[in-house]
């Protein structure tokens, strides 16, 4: 229906809030109607969102956490919960990526680093999630991927296995909760004029055309069109998908 706000009533997770996706997710789902508990390390950038969000009339809290420690991760959806009386839905966000460096040249801190960040950060926050859903009948989780969990691309050997592995845990956790009221679906963007995408960009002039030629809507996504396929999913719109990985990539994947 025109107008109507798909997140009205609920309350709202988001990972790696303070920036690139996940501020544009936290702009959107409070646009949407939802409730808002927003996730990452740095507080002033945090603080400044809430101030802004809250100002549009919309009800947000913060809690600052690093989403590879468990404590932390579960600290953040006891808050959600305290406050809010409940979780509904969200958007697991937090995610990290390194320069492209050459598989064996590699080192065993960039790869922990990466596996860290982007699979137990995504492992931590289901666990508690999920419980946190199933007490009040169920919810909808979003895990960011990447179109590097679709496929393999070069020297980026550790980030490729880390989103395949998000998917992996996207595809179980969705066969084992359906059936309780949890879904559980994942976003793979193409790429997206993030903070450090734009930096990269300037970097390394000819990227962004380089990539634009292989993409057939040949253009960088802007993080507002992410969080889009995130709310919707989170959303009762999509109330019978789940273990679903959605590009969001122009076509990127398609070819």
């Amino acid at each position: 229906m025109a107008g109507e706000r798909i997140l009205d009533g609920k309350v709202a997770l988001i990972t790696g809030a303070s920036s690139g996706i996940g501020a544009a997710a936290a702009r959107v789902f409070a646009r949407e109607g939802a409730a808002l508990l927003l996730v990452a390390r740095r507080e002033d950038r945090l603080d400044a969102l809430t101030r802004e969000l809250r100002e549009k009339g919309a009800e947000v809290e913060y809690a600052v956490a690093d989403v590879t420690r468990r404590v932390d991760t579960a600290a953040a959806v006891a808050r959600a919960v305290r406050h809010f009386g409940r979780l509904d839905c969200a958007f697991n966000n937090a995610g990290w990526g390194a320069g492209r460096t050459p598989l064996h040249e590699m080192d065993d801190d960039l790869y922990d680093r990466i596996m860290d960040v982007n699979v137990r950060g995504v492992w931590n926050c289901l666990r508690d999630e999920i419980p946190a859903m199933l007490a009040t009948g169920g919810g909808a989780v979003v895990n960011n991927s990447s179109v590097g969990g679709l496929l393999a691309t070069p020297v980026a050997a550790p980030y490729v296995a880390a989103k395949h592995a998000v998917i992996g845990l996207t595809k179980a956790a969705a066969a084992e909760y359906a059936a309780q009221g949890v879904r559980v679906n994942a976003v793979a963007p193409g790429t997206t004029r993030t903070e450090v995408v734009s930096e990269w960009f300037a970097a390394v002039p000819g990227m962004e055309e380089q990539l634009h030629a292989g993409t057939p809507q040949p253009r960088t996504a802007e993080p507002e069109e992410i969080a889009e396929a995130a709310a919707w999913l989170c959303s009762s719109r999509a109330s019978f998908i789940t273990g679903v990985t959605m590009p969001v990539d122009g076509g990127f994947t398609m070819v």
